[in-house]
């Protein structure tokens, strides 16, 4: 009787099907999160919103898209850790962690969303407008205050984990980390600025933060699709 013995595929075959995966999810979760916000316009420019009755169609569509940024942010940390881990498994699994808990805002800041258009399309029974229109400010100001913590504070923590796992494996180019490592202190410390309102989200000042954390995100999910991890992770 003759054994048939089944050959692992490759390390090579295996991480360029991580790398090819982690690099879809990240350029998923761009496509799905830039224009999320911008669906939100008309319920977070009119203060009053829930007293409308237009089509709640765009605020339904732009909930879908940041849930699929949550899932799709998850999937890039477990995609990547299991290569990533042989540099540490400490910072891996700290940087699924926080993966994790940005996509944990994101979810809660979709609820107090979706919760003004239910809201809206279905009123309680004699509730007055002016309460209906305090509701939606304070939803709409937990739907902010969860976007600032989540997107607006994880990618920098994200870019130095991440960051630094790859610049030492060598799996991608170490400009595309050193971006990352560069731009998360100056990310961070905006988010601070932001918390204590120095300045507002859409200013100069948090935009020039933000676009070295954009670059990092960008460049590290087209490098993984396109051309997938340089060499086998440095054990």
């Amino acid at each position: 009787m003759t054994t048939i013995t089944r050959t692992p595929a490759p390390p090579t075959v295996t991480l360029r099907r991580t790398a090819l995966v982690a690099g879809i999810l990240y350029l998923t979760t761009f496509a799905a999160s830039i224009p999320a916000l911008p669906l939100y316009s008309s319920l977070v420019d009119d203060p009053q919103y829930i007293l409308g009755n237009g089509s709640s169609a765009p605020i339904l569509l732009g909930g879908l898209l940041e849930v699929i940024t949550a899932l799709t942010a998850i999937g890039t940390a477990v995609a990547l850790y299991p290569v990533v881990k042989r540099q540490s498994e400490g910072l891996a699994l700290g940087f699924v962690t926080a993966r994790v808990i940005e996509a944990a805002y994101i979810v809660v800041g979709v609820v107090t969303i979706l919760s003004v258009v239910t809201l809206r399309d279905n009123p309680v029974a004699g509730t007055d407008p002016a309460t209906l229109v305090t509701a939606q400010q304070s939803l709409v100001a937990i739907h902010d205050w969860t976007f600032l913590l989540g997107p607006g504070v994880m990618p920098g923590v994200n870019a130095l984990l991440l960051g630094t796992l790859l610049y030492r494996s060598g799996l991608v180019p170490r400009i595309i980390p050193t971006i990352g490592l560069v731009g998360a202190p100056f990310f961070l410390v905006s988010a601070v600025a932001l918390i204590f309102g120095a300045y507002d989200q859409l200013s100069l000042w948090s935009g020039i933060a933000t676009a070295p954390i954009f670059v990092w995100e960008l460049s590290l999910g087209l490098w993984l699709t396109i051309k997938g991890f340089k060499q086998a992770p440095n054990a």
